[in-house]
């Protein structure tokens, strides 16, 4: 899954934080979420003051760029996006504070005939922006779900064109007041934020040093164990929360999952790969299929969303081909394995979706927090559809298999197969409980950081932030004590299952 503003989270950055999907692909209550958002109001609104305009006029040669150049103000994220000519930027925005975000993008030739411009950003995705009526357009992200709506504003607020202060006490009050105006499970983590603030603030000075700043940052966010919360002083010192009890796989830990899941396939079992070995199939007696995901991302050397959905493509249409579909010999069941998944890109986990369903239905809704005083206010819930795939699909039973180490993307991928029909039976434990795209952020002194802001909805208005999504037949899932036996109970029951003609509702 993505960062919503700068692209892709892995950049080609893995979902999550940079380092802890590196580890994972290396190797309770629910939320509500119910009903209409209230009334949006636009989040991060920078303080007011003297501005820079940007010309409304000044546009590409021939002038077709020209409708969306200026300064625009996105619903939620608390962004800013100018547009000047051919130059797209972000800044990045609380009431304390205006930062040069790192998306930069160069408009790649004209903007169509709906106006619509294509901006190229450097390591990441393609970035679209469209005009949406009177003083509104829309930025999309070629690899995140979903649209950004953006409304123009009058100029760039003068602080956004200052130097910003390096001192430790503007590096803490930025980092605090991100959060509190953009994440949204203070409530669920029982946190009082304002109370953090009084409780660390005093410890910071003009004479704090790095690794003491660094300390009270990490001592700040470590009890909310999100593992979408992070914060990174360099290669060599940063933070990224966890649920706890998760233990990150080691390349020793994944060998012994690997030689399990060998054992629980059986003797002589093949499995294929494909996109470099992150993806992997074969075929079980009985007319089983083992299918099995450990990422979204990162299916090309090259590491390009655009290589990715080719990569990913092609293996889809060698695993569900006419024969494994349709007619006597198709498949009776199958097996999707995602317990060993950091994450990766949201619209990945909707093309594999798109292969298991004769008709489209919900996904998901998503939303973002868009009141910096209100954590109860988001952004209009978008829905997010899976469609039919236009070629053979499979649409007999289903057997999910999760676990901890099911992250991110591989959660949304796991809810969006919640409304399928028949829905399938889920095997294993909780999945590690992060949903939204990451918000990447930068503090003065250099540093940056991260946090979630959005919600992922269920059609009847849940969210699994937190818990994560539970399994309907719980099972161990890559225990010490399985791995020692090569066992795989989780995969031995959904075999079970699956043979029997069984398919679990929810």
């Amino acid at each position: 899954m993505n960062d919503p503003v700068t692209g892709p989270r892995h950049r080609r950055r893995p979902r999550g934080t940079a380092r802890l999907l590196a580890a994972v692909t290396a190797f309770a209550a629910l939320t509500a979420c119910a009903g209409p958002a209230r009334a949006d109001r636009p989040g991060g609104r920078p303080g007011a003051g003297p501005g820079t305009a940007l010309p409304a006029t000044a546009g590409a040669p021939g002038g077709r760029g020209a409708a969306l150049d200026g300064v625009w103000r996105m619903d939620g994220y608390g962004t800013l996006v100018t547009l000047e000519g051919r130059a797209l930027r972000s800044y990045e925005t609380t009431a304390v504070s205006c930062l040069p975000g790192s998306l930069r993008g160069t408009r790649a030739g004209a903007p169509d005939p709906h106006g619509r411009s294509r901006f190229t950003v450097p390591g990441s995705a393609p970035v679209t922006v469209a005009p949406a009526g009177a003083g509104r357009a829309q930025l999309t992200i070629e690899d995140n779900l979903g649209v950004r709506a953006l409304r123009r504003i009058g100029a760039l607020p003068g602080r956004c064109t200052q130097r910003p202060a390096r001192d430790p006490r503007a590096v803490f009050d930025v980092f605090w007041q991100t959060f509190a105006e953009n994440y949204p499970f203070f409530r669920a983590k029982k946190t009082d934020w304002t109370a953090v603030r009084d409780r660390y603030r005093p410890r910071i000075t003009a004479r704090t040093t790095d690794d003491e700043l660094f300390a009270v940052l990490r001592e700040m966010i470590e009890p909310l164990h999100d593992a979408h919360t992070r914060v990174v002083a360099s290669p060599q010192q940063w933070f990224a929360g966890m649920r706890p009890g998760t233990v990150l796989p080691t390349p020793d830990f994944t060998a012994r999952v690997d030689r399990a899941i060998a054992t629980g396939l059986g003797a002589g079992t093949v499995q294929r790969r494909w996109a470099r070995g992150r993806l992997s199939y074969a075929d079980l007696p009985g007319r089983i299929g083992y299918f099995r995901v450990t990422q979204f991302a990162g299916y090309t050397a090259k590491g390009d969303y655009a290589g990715d959905v080719a990569a990913l493509d092609r293996a889809l249409d060698a695993v569900f081909t006419r024969a494994r579909t349709h007619g006597p010999g198709a498949l009776r069941g199958l097996i999707v394995d995602v317990r060993l998944n950091g994450g990766g890109a949201d619209p990945l986990g909707l093309r594999i979706a798109s292969r298991l369903t004769g008709r489209p239905y919900l996904a998901y809704r998503k939303r973002a927090r868009n009141d910096p005083r209100d954590p109860g206010r988001f952004t209009t819930p978008q829905p997010l559809r899976v469609r039919p795939h236009r070629g053979p699909v499979y649409t007999g039973p289903v057997a999910v298999l999760t676990g901890r180490l099911t992250i991110s993307a591989g959660e949304t991928f796991t809810q969006s197969l919640m409304g399928r029909s028949p829905a399938p039976v889920r095997i294993g434990e909780p999945t590690q409980g992060v949903f939204s795209d990451v918000l990447g952020r930068s503090l003065p002194n250099g540093w940056t950081f991260g946090l979630p802001n959005e919600e992922f909805c269920t059609a009847d208005g849940r969210t699994f932030d937190g818990t994560g999504i539970p399994p309907a037949v719980a099972t161990p899932v890559f225990t010490e004590e399985e791995l020692a036996g090569r066992r795989d109970s989780a995969l031995a029951r959904a075999r079970q299952l699956l043979a029997r003609g069984a398919s679990k509702d929810d």
